[in-house]
């Protein structure tokens, strides 16, 4: 393939939409011009990247990217399904979906539960006019305020969200109200109490317009459950660093203590 180079450290930026891709067996960078096709998959040389090369699952042609319309096309070619961030699938039938500058990694599904992760990267305008940015201070997460209460049933609730457990899924309020009374009894939780707590939690957050998930349902348009909801909830403030695993602490502290 013409009009690639190998991915390196410390060579002068990139200009705006320039595509880096990354597997373990190699790295490119790609200028963006109209019409140019990069593909990804099994069979090297035959591929522009190689990925799962070991693996039959992988197939020999499984992806390609393909840069019109000032964007960077992704298309799944192959047998398997690519899975994107936030759960979303491509199998072969998928429309090309366009990648957004910034960072996005992809997982091709491989034999024995593996899966071979392609790094993707396109550079947008604001970083190609700044150039790198060794020395400047680091943004932290967007965190969101949370009161003494607010933060104990949540964490109560969300206890296999901060313990990074798989497939974690919230606690019932019936058992956070029978935790939440050992370890403060003398403030009469009820269920009533934890859902108006976490209530208005939700509603904080789907007014702020930058939580990063859907909150509260839209009753016109049909939302997703409830669960789906708390889900969403616990990931966007266990993702923010909002609630991490120290607040674990609230949980075991001793109620007899002063």
């Amino acid at each position: 393939m013409n009009g690639h180079d190998s991915l390196a450290r410390g060579v002068t930026p990139s200009p705006p939409g320039t595509l880096h891709m990354r597997s373990v067996s190699g790295g490119l960078r790609v200028a963006p011009r109209p019409g140019m096709t990069i593909c990804f998959g099994r069979q090297r040389p035959a591929v522009d990247l190689c990925v799962g090369e070991d693996d039959q699952w992988v197939s020999r042609r499984h992806g390609e990217l393909t840069y019109r319309q000032h964007h960077w096309w992704l298309r799944n070619t192959g047998q398997q399904l690519i899975r994107l961030p936030k759960g979303h699938l491509m199998h072969l039938s998928t429309e090309p979906v366009p990648l957004c500058p910034g960072y996005t990694p992809l997982f091709v599904r491989g034999s024995a539960r593996r899966e071979h992760l392609v790094e993707l990267y396109v550079v947008d305008h604001d970083e190609a006019r700044s150039g790198p940015r060794h020395s400047a201070e680091t943004v932290p997460p967007k965190r969101w305020q949370l009161d003494d209460d607010e933060r104990l049933v949540l964490v109560v609730l969300g206890q296999q969200y901060l313990l990074f457990q798989e497939d974690p899924r919230p606690l019932a309020y019936r058992q956070a109200v029978e935790q939440l009374r050992c370890l403060r009894g003398d403030e009469h939780w009820t269920q009533s109490k934890v859902a108006h707590r976490v209530e208005a939690v939700r509603r904080r957050l789907s007014r702020s317009g930058d939580f990063p998930y859907e909150v509260m349902r839209d009753t016109e348009a049909g939302g997703p459950c409830d669960s789906n909801l708390m889900h969403n909830l616990f990931r966007g403030l266990v993702e923010s660093t909002t609630l991490v695993p120290p607040d674990l602490g609230l949980v075991d502290e001793d109620p007899a203590a002063p």
